[in-house]
């Protein structure tokens, strides 16, 4: 009988199932969409019932699809900082408020001078507090809905929702409890001392695991809602952000990958914990017992992308349907046919506000140099290129601080991923080659299902994975494109304190 382990990615627009074998070979992949909303401009919620609806469907899809086999462990991956607050029913208080949501920078000014200021604060998380943070959102519930913050007995992270609704058990792992922005990253529990500064209760908090770790078995109801086996093992999980890396290799020193999801994510496994400098990257527990990763993310990198082709991209949407491809598909032919660096023009992808490698939640997307010659063409493509010149300031950020050598390359994964142009750009945006690995395009899910392979025991460790995962692409700079983009570059990253007093 074939055996297998899933790796469930419970994402912002969607979640993901795939079902990976021991060998490491993606078999089958399912995925479901579901809403988010907007009650306000800068506000992002979802409803934590419809990832659990989208989840049973995906996982009764898959079961069709894998049959008889053998399904040995699950692992799970999430959007990471989601507040989902559980009453002492363990029913939902009100929608999640997600990692996007930007209305808590009173209440991160309130934390960290409770914390005693910026460098207090390091000392106890190692972390700024981002309005992006858990943290802050407790606080606004407490400070806003005085009666939901009442019934609250517990506060976790989406993936760990889902986890709760196959096994009945509330915890979380180390990956996503050091994005809440109330854990001691260094140490790898809960920053309690914190929680007592800014009023908030240690008890709100679950039990934290090792990503690696057995975090419960599916019950017999949830076999019943799903179609996988009662007693099938869960694991850990952990983080998007963090455990997309794992399915990229990065779990030694030195190589850099860059994630194209909804939002971007610059990162680099770490075997120690480091400083953070002023706070400028998220230094988080990574998914080995002992790991850490190093990380800036950016809150609109594809996700700009999509933004341009739901705003801008009716007619490529319509002639996709009638030539049945993607509208992102012809967006990419009218993007490669507009010159590097767009002709001049500049597109500063803060359209969510900015966690790296600026910390601004009011800071405004925007094209600059716009002139009567530009075609759509030409915007497409500075969409693009901004958003790889954004993740250019968060790898520089890293390399500012990574005291070991870099491998010379850049790892890209995410949907974006999948585009030839973008890789091209990103390869002469940093002047170095591009690979792409197998898995990449799978986001966190497939890190996931690594992570629940460790836990079957189809591998010894993480590291025992990294052979795993080889090439499919590679893009080489193109020397004559390298300086103009330095050029558009040393353009671009003047534009936002040119701009910051109109935001």
């Amino acid at each position: 009988m074939e055996k297998l382990v899933l790796g469930i990615d419970v994402g912002t627009s969607g979640c993901k199932i795939i079902a990976v074998d021991e060998a490491g070979r993606i078999k089958n992949s399912v995925r479901e969409e579901y809403p988010c909303y907007t009650p306000r401009e800068g506000w992002s919620e979802q409803d934590p019932q419809d990832w659990w609806d989208g989840v049973k469907r995906g996982l009764k899809e898959m079961r069709n699809i894998t049959g008889d086999a053998e399904i040995c462990a699950v692992g799970f991956s999430g959007q990471m900082h989601g507040m989902v607050a559980l009453d002492e029913h363990e029913q939902v208080v009100r929608r999640a408020i997600l990692w996007n949501d930007q209305r808590t920078e009173k209440q991160c000014t309130q934390i960290t001078q409770a914390a005693g200021g910026l460098d207090s604060l390091l000392q106890i998380t190692n972390n700024r507090m981002l309005t992006g943070y858990t943290a802050g959102k407790i606080l606004w519930m407490k400070e806003n809905e005085p009666e939901n913050y009442k019934k609250t007995k517990y506060i976790i992270n989406p993936k760990d929702y889902i986890r709760y609704r196959l096994s009945g058990k509330i915890l979380t792992d180390v990956s996503d409890a050091s994005g809440t922005g109330l854990f001691n990253v260094k140490k790898r529990c809960w920053a309690e001392e914190l929680m007592q500064k800014i009023g908030i209760s240690p008890d709100l908090f679950p039990e934290v695991v090792e990503s690696t770790d057995k975090a419960g078995t599916v019950t017999p109801e949830a076999a019943k809602e799903t179609g996988l086996p009662a007693g099938t093992v869960l694991c850990g999980g952990g983080g998007d952000a963090v455990i997309s890396t794992a399915g990229l290799g990065l779990v030694k020193s030195g190589r850099i990958g860059i994630t194209l999801g909804t939002s971007g994510v610059a990162a680099m496994g770490l075997q120690e914990c480091i400083q953070n400098p002023n706070g400028m990257l998220q230094v988080f527990c990574g998914n080995s017992a002992g790991a850490y990763s190093a990380m800036g993310v950016t809150l609109a990198a594809a996700g700009a992308y999509q933004w341009f082709r739901n705003s801008l991209g009716d007619a490529e949407s319509m002639r996709a349907k009638e030539l049945g491809c993607s509208a992102f598909r012809l967006l990419d032919e009218e993007a490669a046919s507009a010159h590097p660096c767009a002709d001049g023009l500049v597109f500063l992808p803060y359209l969510m506000g900015e966690r790296a490698p600026i910390n601004d939640p009011n800071a405004k997307g925007a094209f600059l140099g716009i002139t009567s010659t530009h075609k759509k063409g030409d915007f497409a493509r500075a969409v693009m290129e901004g958003v790889a010149f954004s993740l250019r300031q968060v790898y520089e950020l890293i390399q500012g601080v990574n005291t070991n050598r870099s491998s010379g390359e850049i790892v890209l994964a995410g949907g974006g991923a999948c585009s030839p142009v973008w890789r091209q750009i990103f390869a002469d945006t940093f002047g170095l080659p591009v690979r792409t690995v197998y898995g990449s395009a799978e986001g966190g899910a497939f890190g996931a299902a690594l992570v629940a392979g460790v836990t079957a025991e189809f591998w010894h460790s993480l590291e025992d994975t990294v052979k795993l995962i080889c090439t499919e692409t590679q893009t080489e700079p193109i020397a004559a494109h390298v300086p103009l983009y330095q050029s558009q570059y040393e353009k671009y990253v003047k534009f936002y304190e040119a701009l910051k007093w109109s935001f």
